[in-house]
This record gives C-alpha cells, structure tokens and sequence, in this order.
C-alpha cells in the first residue's frame, strides 16, 4: 500500500460554512495521503460540508487548506442525488469525468475514450453502457458515478456515503474499488454511517457538532465513541 510521511491534505483552524450557519469549527486535522480515511459522525456534524470544503466547492470562513496534490478532487455524490429527469446515459455520464482534462463539450480524445472504457469495464457496468442513469438501479448508478470520478483521474477521491441505500453486492463492491484505488496511491476520504466499512478504513475522523471529537485509527476512535470517552 502507498504511504507518506507528508500528509494529502492538511487543515489548520479551518471554519466553514453557508452564508447563513457555520458548520464547521476550528477543524485542525490531516489526511494522510494513499490511504483510505472515514468521517463518521451524527447527521449534521459536518460531514457532507468538510467533503465539499476538500473538494473546493465551499470556501473557508477562516484557517487555511493545503493539498500536496495538484489535481482537481473528484466528487462523488450520493446515487439519490441524481434527479430523475436527467436524460444522460451511463456512458455520458462517465465521459463526464474527463472535463477536467478536456474541458465541458469538447470532442473525447482516443485517450479519453480508452479511460471511459475502462472505468466503466472496473466497475462492471460496460454492459449499460447506453442505458439511461436514471433508469438504472441504486447500486448500478453509484458504480457509474464512482466510475465518472475513477475517469478524472484525481489524486484525491471524495465520496459521500457511497453505499448508502444499497445492497450487500453493491456495498462490497464499492468497498473492494477504494481499496484498490487507495492502494493506487490515491488518497479516498468518504463520510459514512456504517461501522464495519468505517472499520475498514485505515484512518478515521470523528466529527460532532462541527468539530473534530477524535482522530486516529478507526478501531481506537469507534471504541472511544461506543464507550463514550470522547
């Protein structure tokens, strides 16, 4: 597995928020690159606002960011977000990740469609390939968004929740493709709900009320929640 000693992302007194509410407070923590990170908390700790702030959609109110990486973040939103009108098939919707290398609308490159491919053939849906997104099941529109940010090619991969809602199948699957993408030397930083994936990460942030409760191992930090002690 990719390791460093120098950290992919390095948050110092970090405040931010919506134009209306903070939500996070004085976040002093660090990401450690290559590796797979969970941010696990109640609903309305921060979660979602810290991925956004990683991924430089929400600005800081105040402290500072810094990223070794030089690539844009990929995002990888919930498979729920996804409104049901959009008339966009899998394919489209994977060709999308290249954007940030092409810019929007322009002509796909043979390199690019090669990416395409084979992110779509990664996640094992090559064979949906013209089916449109919405008409898709949960599991298999996550595996086309994961595959979309797989397509970017980011040295930074945010997900937010991303087995949510699904199956066993679906779960695992995902699950098996971060690992993978952390072993890359990717570094994967993803909010979730769920114990035993936060378990199999190899780094955990616990946040509550907007502040980081505890940092560490996921082990020691999920045991210090169960028990109370922080």
């Amino acid at each position: 597995m990719h390791s460093s000693s120098t950290p992919a992302v390095r948050l110092d007194t970090l405040t931010a928020g919506y134009r209306s509410r903070t939500v996070l407070r004085e976040i002093t923590a660090e990401i450690p690159a290559g590796r797979v990170t969970a941010l696990v908390g109640p609903n309305g700790s921060g979660k979602s606002t810290l991925l956004g702030v990683l991924a430089g959609v929400i600005s800081p109110a105040a402290g500072t960011i810094a990223r070794t990486g030089a690539r844009r973040p990929a995002l990888v939103v919930q498979h729920s977000g996804i409104p049901a009108t959009l008339p966009i098939t899998v394919r489209d919707t994977v060709a999308m990740g290249r954007w940030a290398h092409r810019g929007p609308w322009r002509r796909l490159t043979r390199d690019d469609r090669a990416v395409v491919r084979d992110c779509m053939d990664r996640m094992g849906i090559a064979g949906l390939a013209d089916r449109r997104l919405t008409d898709l099941s949960g599991g298999q529109r996550q595996r086309a968004l994961l595959a979309r940010a797989l397509a970017q090619e980011s040295d930074l991969l945010l997900l937010d929740e991303p087995t949510t809602g699904l199956d066993i199948e679906a779960q695992q699957e995902i699950s098996r493709t971060l690992r993978e993408t952390a072993a890359a030397g990717v570094t994967v930083v993803h909010a979730t709900h769920d114990r035993a994936e936060a378990l199999d990460a190899d780094h955990c942030v616990l946040l509550r009320d907007g502040t980081v409760a505890d940092i560490g191992l996921p082990r020691a930090v999920l045991n210090a929640r169960a028990t109370g002690r922080n």
